[in-house]
């Protein structure tokens, strides 16, 4: 049985994309995997989806455009009744950037990159 419908990767780095993706497809708990390099379209993507889908958000941080705080302000304005499950994916180490994190309800989680199988599951157990 899956946790989620679908797990979306939100980061501007194709290569981390690809070893997170395959990382997360190996703990079988989605039947499928998308990733995004830009949070505009990840945030696209999302807003077509059913509420009912259970969606795992993968989010960086540092990004151009649109960055993750970015994406979680047009995420909580655009994506209402959703309950997605968020979580913060970054190779920021600023205490502040944890705290902030915080300050949305609906983010489950800080992980500072690289992810491990260690870091996530504890988030989605």
């Amino acid at each position: 049985m899956h946790l989620f419908d679908l797990i979306v990767l939100i980061d501007d780095d194709p290569i981390n994309n690809l070893i997170n993706k395959r990382l997360i497809n190996k703990l079988h708990i989605s039947p499928a995997t998308k990733d995004f390099l830009e949070a505009e379209l990840a945030l696209s993507d999302i807003q077509s989806k059913d509420t009912q889908q259970k969606l795992l958000i993968l989010v960086d941080i540092n990004m151009p455009v649109m960055n993750g705080w970015d994406f979680l302000e047009e995420y909580a304005q655009s994506c209402i009744g959703r309950k997605d499950t968020i979580i913060m994916l970054s190779s920021s180490i600023d205490f502040q950037d944890r705290q902030r994190a915080k300050e949305f309800p609906y983010v489950s989680g800080f992980i500072e990159k690289p992810l491990t199988f260690e870091k996530l599951k504890p988030l989605i157990e």
